[in-house]
């Protein structure tokens, strides 16, 4: 345990130490300042609180159907959430269904006591991973109800290794652990665990819920007109390169690129080598003429779940790095996927391409012979959309199962 505390210790140093040099760093430690002091300001006493952590924006995607849901459900308590990262809180900060919203205190013993002094929940939950080692034994030492949810375990993670004792303890926190497959369920039974439930993952619930509450985008509409739309979803470099040859490849259709980083560069990019012309979302206005565009640049946040649906097919960006980006989003508006070969980390992916609703590619070649056939049969265009649509349907209700799970004592 000591290792481990040295290890945390250290790279707080670290951040603080290349803070004044590095946004993100500054933002993680500047976020830290005075947090018991902000927390015992703001946290009433008397509430009931339920606590949700997630480490950053994806894994606060996951847990937003269960926040949500309480909050519906169980308005008595007050939610506490809290990030590791500042990736999400600097995003999520304001987010009016919490209550509190705070960082993560560097996981010391010392910050563990005081954390759960302040906060005082009666039911902690942990989306997906983040395992905190003094935090899980305090909250087990307080007799505090805590669960994981939406989690994933791997045969090569390190709570199945001979020297992963203090891990396999830190699993003895939780009340239930709520896993997304039966993979997960039966590692986990090998090693002595039986407080189990293959409950799937909320973000099935999540992306419903945004295919339902999608906006209606009067901008967009304009743009497309009376053709077709590729929209292509959280793009690095790699993946542009692909695309800006389809493109000029189908001077037919319309593309909407939402780059993952607003690189000027990159944005330049496209717009300069598409020959069909294009223009960046955040310089159009509604008198922009959009007839003579093929391209519009997605230059801002927060539309992407909602600009899938006016597409007819989908490529999701990260796959050529260090891995794809949200596939579900725009699979549950049946759309047909494509995206690059790092993908096996994520289950949908796998499933989706099992099943003939998308495509891995590693070249133009293959973007091609995946894209060809869907623009010209309008038959497999629908089979296969339906396909993408019916699987996430299929594996909706992991929240309604965990909530009343955490309520049912």
């Amino acid at each position: 345990m000591w290792l481990y505390n040295f290890g945390l210790a250290l790279y707080a140093w670290v951040i603080r130490l290349i803070s004044p040099r590095h946004e993100k760093a500054r933002l993680w430690s500047e976020g830290r300042r005075d947090l018991f002091k902000r927390m015992g300001d703001t946290i009433d006493p008397r509430a009931r609180i339920v606590w949700i952590h997630t480490a950053s924006l994806g894994e606060f995607e996951q847990g937003r159907p269960i926040i949500e849901r309480i909050r519906r459900e169980h308005p008595e308590f007050k939610i506490l959430l809290t990030f590791f990262s500042p990736s999400g809180y600097e995003i999520r900060k304001n987010y009016p269904e919490a209550d509190y919203i705070f960082y993560l205190p560097i996981d010391t013993p010392h910050n563990a006591r005081r954390f759960l002094e302040i906060a005082h929940p009666e039911i902690a939950v942990f989306v997906k991973y983040e395992f905190w080692l003094n935090l899980l034994a305090e909250l087990r030492r307080r007799h505090i109800r805590t669960y994981i949810v939406s989690a994933i375990f791997r045969r090569n993670s390190i709570f199945f290794k001979p020297y992963g004792g203090m891990w396999r303890q830190a699993l003895e926190s939780f009340d239930t652990i709520f896993v997304q497959n039966n993979e997960s369920r039966k590692l986990l039974s090998e090693i002595g665990f039986d407080n189990v439930v293959v409950a799937g993952d909320t973000r099935f619930d999540r992306v419903a819920e945004i295919a339902a509450a999608a906006k209606k985008i009067d901008l967009i509409e304009r743009f497309r007109g009376e053709k077709r739309l590729f929209v292509a979803g959280s793009t690095w470099g790699p993946d542009e390169e692909l695309l800006i040859r389809l493109m000029n490849d189908n001077p037919e259709i319309k593309f909407v690129i939402a780059p993952h980083e607003m690189d000027e560069t990159r944005i330049a990019r496209l717009l300069n080598e598409t020959r069909g012309g294009g223009v960046r979302y955040t310089e159009s206005t509604p008198h922009t003429a959009f007839g003579c565009r093929q391209l519009l640049v997605l230059d801002t946040v927060g539309l992407l779940s909602s600009v899938y649906g006016y597409a007819t097919w989908s490529y999701i960006g990260g796959g050529f790095g260090v891995g794809i980006h949200n596939t579900l989003e725009a699979a549950t508006f049946g759309l047909p996927l494509a995206f690059g070969p790092n993908y096996q980390k994520f289950k949908e992916a796998r499933d989706l391409i099992t099943l003939g609703a998308a495509r891995s590619v590693s070249s133009y070649e293959e973007l091609k012979q995946w894209f060809t056939p869907l623009r010209d049969n309008d038959e497999f265009l629908r089979k296969t959309g339906r396909i993408a649509k019916d699987y996430t349907v299929r594996h909706q209700g992991a929240t309604e199962l965990i909530v009343k799970e955490l309520f049912r004592q």
